[in-house]
């Protein structure tokens, strides 16, 4: 300890701590905030989904480290001032960009909450670690799981991508690996996944230690599903090549269409190949909760390991991920490391072994586990699979709407909630990167774009529970009107546009 820490003077006096010295001024300024925010999400569509953020507003984010306190009062103005009018937007029915879910106030308040009991779900004997543990025995139910299996919250599903791919690679390699790296005689593992599957399953090929070379992107049908012909030919290939298969990726949702990969094809073809059988459900998992959707899922209950986000279709507020294995001991053998400052009691605050942190790389972790439970509880999985049901049953009206309409093209079949088509143009590309910026500047909805066989595609994707026709009534109308400004006169449709309602 150095000098000065030892000469620093110790008051016994409220000032020290971070706690207030008025705690009515914050409770009433705590209130106005609860209300507030109830105000922002029920008012929504008075606001634009997005806006630019202006010049002013982001050069206030480039100022120094702060050295003085300020009033909370004051900060408060400032997030309500330059922080709240810019955000994503996908609270607004109106963000239809990427797969998103609006969240919902059951969420919000769950999560002041959590943030005021502060635990960390690492480890160690306390309830919030059984809410989290009640969840995963919910997902075995749901997904038809084992009791031995685990699972564990993680920040989405990129990140349980990533934990997927360690465990099928410490279940190839045995545990070992973890203590010896991944050895030039063992480079050899090779893993499939579809040309239509998510990027970060090469990025977790890399990060693994494995290369994302190693990973073989399998072609597509006309459905944009795996072709398990296909795979099964690479498979054997490789394995003639002295190569060494050990996974197999599937899609349940593609991130560009929402196709949903033969599960049921696939999990046979990994047990016939002793592969290590991983579905990749970011959002369309979860149409588990939907018995008009569950049937398109068949075969999933045969996965070894499922990654999927509650804050996509489940509508949990940022962020909720979360990785389910059937092998409760092999994603264990992954993860788990022994150490003097955790060990483990049989009473006690440092009792209730088997711990989070044995399960993934965190040691700390926060509650993410309460604003799940409180969303599946108040609203019942009942509410919550017909939620989900309707956001795909607003895509097929908006395919409709698509194909009455000639100056628009479909660019894909609509599976779930996913719609991808563009306005009739000669220099379509062009024009349509045109229509979308302009829309989401316009604040009037917030569509993205992909590439669909070298064609690209306005992506609208419907995840928020508060969307409704007439915000797909408004998107198209929004498409039509930048359409016809962006489309020179020589090849502008010869059918009028309407005029866009604002």
């Amino acid at each position: 300890m150095t000098r000065a820490l030892r000469e620093t003077r110790l008051e016994s006096e409220p000032s020290q701590t971070l706690d207030p010295k008025d705690w009515n001024e914050v409770r009433a300024l705590g209130h106005r905030m609860l209300d507030d925010m109830i105000d922002h999400v029920a008012g929504i569509r008075e606001r634009p989904v997005w806006q630019p953020i202006p010049d002013a507003i982001r050069s206030r984010f480039r100022d120094g480290l702060p050295k003085s306190p300020s009033e909370l009062n004051d900060v408060y103005r400032e997030f309500s001032d330059c922080i709240a009018p810019y955000a994503t937007g996908n609270v607004h029915p109106g963000f239809m960009g990427w797969v998103h879910g609006g969240g919902s106030v059951v969420g919000m308040l769950a999560e002041m909450l959590a943030a005021g009991l502060n635990a960390n779900l690492g480890g160690r004997d306390h309830v919030p670690i059984e809410v989290e543990r009640q969840i995963v025995l919910w997902m075995r139910e749901l997904f038809g799981f084992p009791g031995t299996a685990s699972g564990i919250f993680v920040t989405g599903t990129s990140m349980a991508n990533l934990m997927a791919v360690l465990v099928a690679r410490t279940a190839a390699l045995g545990a070992s690996v973890r203590q010896r790296g991944v050895r030039d005689e063992e480079a050899a593992l090779t893993a499939y996944t579809s040309k239509a599957a998510h990027g970060c399953i090469a990025k977790a090929m890399d990060i693994a230690g494995l290369g994302s070379d190693a990973l073989r992107s399998v072609e597509v049908d006309q459905s944009h599903r795996i072709d398990v012909a296909a795979l099964r030919a690479r498979i054997a290939g490789d394995r003639a090549a002295g190569l060494t298969p050990f996974l197999v990726v599937a899609s349940a949702g593609t991130v560009d269409i929402g196709a949903i990969d033969d599960l049921a094809a696939i999990g046979a073809l990994c047990a016939e190949e002793n592969l290590w059988f991983h579905v990749d459900g970011a959002f369309g998992a979860l149409g588990m909760l939907s018995p008009v959707l569950a049937p398109l899922l068949s075969g999933i209950e045969q996965a070894n390991s499922i990654a999927l986000d509650f804050h996509k279709w489940g509508q949990v507020p940022y962020d909720a991920g979360f990785l389910l294995v059937r092998d409760g001991e092999r994603h264990r053998a992954a993860f788990a490391r022994p150490a003097a400052y955790l060990r483990r009691e049989s009473r006690g605050l440092a009792a209730g072994s088997l711990w989070p942190c044995d399960f993934g790389p965190d040691l700390s972790r926060g509650f993410r586990a309460l604003k799940t439970w409180f969303t599946l509880k108040t609203y019942g999985t009942e509410k919550l699979g017909a939620m989900i049901a309707r956001t795909c049953a607003l895509a097929g009206y908006l395919e409709a709407r698509i194909l009455a309409e000639p100056r628009l093209e479909l660019l894909a079949p609509v599976n779930l909630n996913i719609v991808c088509f563009r306005y009739r143009s000669a220099d379509a590309n062009r024009v349509n990167g045109e229509i979308v910026i302009d829309i989401q500047e316009s604040g009037i909805s917030a569509p993205s774009t992909t590439m669909l066989d070298g064609q690209l595609a306005i992506r609208a994707a419907i995840v928020n529970h508060r969307t409704d026709t007439c915000d797909l009534d408004a998107l198209i109308a929004a498409v039509l009107e930048f359409g016809a400004r962006h489309a020179s006169a020589s090849e502008a449709p010869e059918i009028e546009a309407p005029p866009l309602a604002l």
